[in-house]
């Protein structure tokens, strides 16, 4: 898991602007978590607590809504 989260983060500055190269900052100041973070802890939150998954991703959806999720994923939630 904290592979997942630490790989989100590093990755949310070339997700857009992908390089094709081995030399790059791990932790560029614009690093940020993205949904894709948000989504694993509120499956884990699921997980550990027994909550149904839904219950869940709208819980950690509503803390955290700026991160990046799509508008459909969005809809479905609210």
């Amino acid at each position: 898991m904290l592979g997942a989260i630490a790989g989100d983060i590093i990755g949310s500055v070339y997700e857009f602007n992908n390089i094709k190269n081995k030399n790059f900052e791990l932790f560029a100041p614009n690093s940020r978590f993205t949904d894709d973070s948000v989504l694993t802890v509120a499956t884990m939150d699921s997980i550990i607590n027994g909550k149904p998954f839904n219950e869940s991703y709208r819980d950690w959806l509503r803390k955290y809504p700026n991160v990046g999720f799509g508008g459909s994923f969005k809809n479905i939630f609210h």
